[in-house]
């Protein structure tokens, strides 16, 4: 079965991609929470036209997303969080601590698009991965120091 997408779903595709997926998937959970629509004829018609009209401005969100990712490159964030004597963290460093850190350096960041690699639980220095648009994503490094 193809539909095309409403809106990104993280596993499947982004807004307006027309997908395959299995016809219960698509039957009983995409289509009835207006997550897709059915991909018949007319769809991909009215699809085509919107993506054209479109392709500028999906252009101009682009650029901006290249002009942020190029000022986050030179980036390194501190965090600081309370650690035992052996340097062991109490809790970890999540997505939303490295939000905070880039607003209050300047960057409106949402911390959805925010992903670490590892697991944050020891001081050291890590990277997180940011995705600002679905072409263009940028790596910073944050060190996590004792509070």
């Amino acid at each position: 079965m193809e539909v095309i997408l409403k809106q990104d779903i993280h596993t499947l595709g982004y807004k307006n991609d027309i997908v395959t997926v299995k016809n219960g998937y698509g039957r009983n959970y995409l289509i009835p929470n207006g997550f897709a629509i059915l991909a018949t004829e007319s769809a991909k018609k009215m699809h085509a036209e919107n993506m054209r009209q479109r392709a500028h401005k999906e252009e101009k969100i682009k650029n901006e997303a290249l002009e942020i990712a190029k000022k986050l490159e030179g980036v390194t964030l501190s965090l600081g969080a309370k650690t035992s004597t052996t340097g062991k963290i109490f809790g970890s460093v999540n997505n939303i601590q490295i939000a905070e850190a880039l607003t209050e350096k300047g960057f409106e960041i949402d911390r959805k698009v925010i992903s670490i690699k590892d697991a944050v639980k020891e001081i050291g220095k890590y990277t997180a991965s940011i995705k600002l648009h679905k072409e263009v994503k940028v790596e910073i490094e944050f060190e996590v120091v004792s509070e």
